[in-house]
């Protein structure tokens, strides 16, 4: 696949994935007025889950809301001006979301038929080969796989994305130092809420209460930082890969910051359709103090012919906590303390292996279909995957497991229009 020179830019900048360049393909573009373009997709799905009712949380595409029927999952909408050649260049970009599907997004309003992805404005400075600005709501530095389903491998997400911050209400600034060496850097609110949200300022007043100021914000922010390195041409079938290594520390002041640390990288190989690409996810304090979860994913992609691709993804998943919501939460009551606590299901350390085979064939012009296949696996052998998880009421012994297996499995169908 061949990129124009901007695209190969922004990736070895960490401003897009490494995933979506590998996969994703040039769709339509419609140009309005003063250089802004419109663009956008429709996303739809449908999906059988076969054997037991629950499997491994990854997005809401695949949560058990959409399992047995059909799903519009987004209607998007990307209204955007792009940095030109020029020294002093200025533009935006907004990415809106439509359909039930959008609750997803930090950026959620109105319930869950609409939200805003990403709304910044974009500045170049004239600094050495150009600084690059974003401000407003903009997507995570990190991950392999990004928020647009179609610009994926695949059609459900990792294990990995789902520890990863979705986006950020903030500023990015990156710098493309050589063609082989990208960075990007940026200042955010608390990285796991939605658009505009801070962490609030708390005190003591003279009783020693804590209070409030109206929900102003502390100060508290998010510090992010990625660094690039792209094979330049030299270095024969290698060339376009790319090594990329980023890290989040998300703001909080209620307790230790988590932190994600991700390294992804996309290689190509000798033989020319096929790419293969690998990510490391590790995220710390996600649940608390000492709490920690990470995934390792390979990636294959084969272009079997001109309309034909067939991508792979093989993961291994681990945490101390129940990093993928496996079975729901339910009310367990502990008679010693005569109240109900909330417990989740294999809330304690969980192991996890998810292969996943996405067959892509393109029947029409800009539209993208695909089928998919999901396998995870229990590693601990607990037999966490369910129909029903049932309350006991004993402390002891809290819950039961109606028809446990190791081993769930997902059946999918995906319709994506590009315009």
């Amino acid at each position: 696949m061949k990129f124009n020179q901007w695209t190969v830019g922004l990736a070895a900048a960490g401003v897009v994935s490494l995933g979506s360049v590998v996969v994703a393909d040039e769709g339509p573009v419609n140009t309005l007025v003063s250089g802004t373009t419109l663009s956008g997709y429709v996303d739809t799905s449908a999906i059988y889950k076969p054997g037991v009712q629950s499997a491994a949380y990854r997005f809401v595409n695949t949560a058990p809301n959409t399992y047995n029927g059909f799903n519009l999952n987004v209607a998007a909408l990307t209204i955007e001006k792009a940095l030109d050649e020029g020294q002093w260049s200025a533009g935006y970009k907004a990415d809106l979301w439509f359909g039930p599907q959008s609750v997803g997004l930090p950026g959620a309003l109105g319930g869950d038929n609409f939200g805003v992805k990403q709304a910044y404005v974009a500045l170049r400075a004239p600094v050495g080969n150009g600084l690059d600005f974003k401000v407003g709501q903009i997507d995570a530095i990190i991950g392999y796989e990004v928020l647009d389903s179609y610009a994926n491998p695949n059609f459900s997400r990792s294990l990995g994305f789902n520890l990863e911050p979705f986006s950020h209400t903030g500023m990015t600034a990156s710098y493309q130092v050589t063609d082989w060496l990208g960075l990007v850097g940026g200042i955010a609110d608390s990285a796991f809420n939605g658009t505009n949200v801070k962490e609030t300022y708390n005190g003591q007043n003279d009783n020693g209460n804590i209070t409030s100021n109206g929900g102003a914000g502390n100060g508290t922010l998010t510090y992010m930082g990625a660094v690039t390195l792209k094979a330049t041409e030299s270095m024969g079938f290698l060339a376009g890969g790319a090594l990329y290594a980023g890290i989040v520390d998300n703001g909080y002041s209620g307790g230790p910051n988590s932190i994600n640390y991700y390294v992804g990288a996309s290689i190509p190989t000798p033989i020319k359709e096929i790419t293969v690409g690998g990510a490391f996810d590790y995220l710390s304090e996600g649940a608390g103090d000492g709490t920690w979860a990470t995934a390792v994913a390979g990636y294959v992609s084969w272009q079997v012919s001109e309309k034909m691709k067939l991508n792979a993804r093989v993961e291994f998943a681990k945490s101390d906590y129940n990093a993928w919501a496996i079975g729901p939460s339910i009310e367990v009551y502990n008679p010693s303390a005569n109240e109900y606590d909330t417990f989740r299901l294999n809330s304690g350390s969980s192991r996890l292996l998810s292969s996943t085979v996405t067959l892509d064939y393109q029947l029409w012009a800009n539209v993208i279909t695909r089928v998919e296949v999901i396998w995870d696996h229990d590693l601990n052998g607990s037999e966490i995957f369910a129909d029903e998880y049932v309350d006991t009421g004993s402390a002891s012994d809290p819950y039961s497991i109606v028809n446990g297996t190791n081993n769930s499995v997902l059946l999918a169908a995906n319709i994506i229009y590009k315009f």
